[in-house]
């Protein structure tokens, strides 16, 4: 097989809704994503060696099936009857890790992706989404891309128009946050804002990149500890001092995002706050 290379895009989380518990342990959620050009690097090759192995400029990360793009790969071969024997997956990690842009999830969808093109297995993407599920709830969304209405575990998909193009300023700041704990915190308390799903959804219909920005909101933010809330307020503010149109967290975090509509604006940003936060970015909404 020849080496497979792809892209792995990040994604954001325009508005995110914890709707309750759900009996089987997981949360009901209502959710806005958006995939950016920010990306990993995913290289596929078979080689002679037994099993499947996957390796990264990270060193901190795992190197067998307990990796999501190993998952994904052995997953689509039981699914497909194919042999993940030899199959090694070398990521080059460019998306921040565990900072609620899915970069694991976006992996496996690479993976995944790359791997019924190349075998022409011939799975439509919904199917590639459902086979996705299995590997982790944000893969299904990572395998279709776009902006999308997540509702469910995240894996119940409804395509949305797509965001007119416009600048992002993504950073992530110097500490992890913890899902569970965030998830505790919810169930523990009486949330009083939510994000306000429907005029999402219209601002995308009429293409109105202000009206999206200003609806953008996460419930997480209101649970955070409070020295990590103040810092994500911090960034925030930063962000909207440059003229970002609307600032938001993505996912439970800690990672901060603003939408710029003007370049000169969106490298300000981007200068002054990796002069702080080492993993701050510019990119675009694809």
């Amino acid at each position: 097989m020849e080496p497979i290379v792809t892209k792995a895009r990040a994604k954001l989380n325009l508005t995110l809704d914890v709707l309750g518990k759900r009996s089987d342990g997981y949360h009901d959620l209502c959710m806005v994503m958006q995939s950016v050009a920010l990306c990993d690097t995913v290289t596929i090759r078979r080689e002679a060696e037994r099993g499947i192995a996957v390796s990264s400029n990270l060193d901190f990360l795992p190197t067998g099936k307990n990796n999501l793009a190993a998952s994904a790969a052995l997953h689509l071969c039981e699914a497909a009857g194919m042999d993940p024997n030899g199959l090694r997956i070398d990521l080059e990690k460019s998306i921040p890790v565990c900072a609620g842009m899915g970069g694991g999830s976006s992996d496996a969808a690479a993976v995944l992706n790359a791997l019924n093109q190349a075998w022409k297995l011939g799975y439509a993407p919904q199917e590639l989404a459902a086979l996705g599920e299995r590997v982790g709830s944000d893969v299904p969304y990572c395998v279709l891309g776009g902006t999308a209405l997540a509702e469910g575990r995240g894996e119940i998909l409804t395509p949305l128009p797509s965001l007119p193009w416009c600048f992002v300023v993504i950073c992530k700041p110097h500490f992890a946050v913890s899902t569970p704990e965030l998830f505790a915190r919810i169930d523990g308390m009486k949330l009083h804002c939510h994000p306000d799903t429907r005029g999402m959804l219209q601002a995308l219909e009429n293409g109105d990149v202000l009206g999206v920005a200003r609806r953008m909101y996460n419930v997480f933010e209101d649970v955070l500890p409070r020295n990590q809330g103040g810092t994500v307020a911090e960034i925030k503010t930063e962000l909207i001092r440059h003229g970002a149109l609307g600032a938001c967290m993505s996912g439970t975090g800690p990672t901060v995002f603003g939408l710029f509509d003007t370049l000169v604006g969106a490298w300000r940003a981007y200068h002054d706050l990796r002069q702080t936060y080492t993993e701050t970015f510019l990119t675009v909404t694809i």
